[in-house]
């Protein structure tokens, strides 16, 4: 007879990096690791469209609890354009918006183009995509021939460099915020260069802390060659502080701990966030510090305050 302490010690969670190929939805994927974790509570960090591959990173059972946190990160991919002409989709997939024009770029015009796309700015997303306006994804709007104004969103575009350029044919390298549009910058380029351009291929290599390193591929997950980054890994960005057992209690119920409750020290200087380990190094909240003191009151005299709860 299998116990509730038998469940819990099977049970599975942190996150799964996939490899994802072309064709597939990302949801397909979300399904798959579904039936081979058994295991409802699988979520990702950021949609891929069908014909990109590359990182997918799946939130699993606790670990959904964090998909906000590990969906920030930074974004790197491959990126495959051709121009001469624009699409509706912006990508392959879509109706040509007219007839293909020659292209005769010099490296020095696109390499101006290029330079005039890196930085913070407003980006109008495709207007098919899963962005949700009025409650519907546009993607679904748009093949039911409904015009909606596309509200445009900042991103940030870090980098982006030329892996090579023959023709109308281009590799490029880009590094960019979540939320960022690359079909987007395939069409906004070819506007720049005045040929029109769509993205032709899409790889993922990172999404934030996770890349193809420790990705498996489908037919790995399909046979239950599973390897999950376990939670105590996880966000490593955010400070550690550590709690000592009696302190656990406090972090179920949502109590506010003073520096009493912490087996070590208040992080210096001041953080937004941190996580909260056990005595063995297992990752059981999120915190945010609550100031105790008035007019900025030190570290010794801070208090935190767990919102983000992982323990059963």
């Amino acid at each position: 007879m299998t116990t509730t302490d038998d469940r819990r010690a099977s049970r599975r969670d942190g996150v799964l990096v996939v490899d994802k190929p072309a064709g597939p939805t990302s949801h397909d994927i979300v399904d798959r690791a579904r039936r081979v974790l058994h295991e409802r509570r699988i979520g990702h960090t950021g949609t891929l469209d069908p014909f990109a591959t590359g990182v997918l990173a799946l939130c699993v059972g606790k670990a959904t609890r964090l998909a906000r946190f590990l969906a920030e990160g930074e974004k790197e991919y491959q990126a495959s354009v051709r121009l001469g002409f624009a699409t509706t989709t912006d990508d392959l997939g879509g109706r040509p918006l007219g007839e293909p024009r020659p292209v005769a770029v010099s490296r020095a015009t696109l390499d101006a183009a290029l330079a005039g796309l890196v930085g913070e700015f407003d980006q109008v997303p495709p207007a098919f995509s899963a962005k949700h306006v009025g409650g519907r994804r546009l993607y679904e709007l748009a093949r039911r021939g409904e015009t909606v104004p596309l509200a445009a969103i900042r991103v940030v575009l870090h980098a982006i460099e030329v892996a090579s350029f023959a023709g109308e044919r281009l590799e490029l390298v880009v590094r960019c915020s979540p939320g960022t549009y690359v079909r987007a910058l395939a069409r906004d380029l070819g506007e720049r260069l005045g040929t029109g351009g769509h993205l032709t291929g899409l790889r993922r290599t990172r999404s934030g802390e996770f890349s193809l390193a420790e990705a498996v591929t489908v037919e790995d997950l399909d046979a239950g060659a599973v390897r999950l980054v376990p939670l105590a890994e996880l966000l490593p960005r955010l400070p550690a502080v550590r709690l000592p057992a009696a302190s656990l209690e406090l972090v179920r119920h949502g109590r506010v701990l003073g520096p009493e409750a912490l087996a070590g020290a208040f992080p210096e200087p001041a953080v937004e966030r941190v996580r909260l380990l056990d005595e063995a190094g297992r990752l059981v909240a999120l915190a945010v510090p609550k100031d105790a003191g008035l007019g900025g009151a030190l570290p010794r005299r801070a208090q935190l305050h767990a919102d983000v709860v992982l323990l059963d």
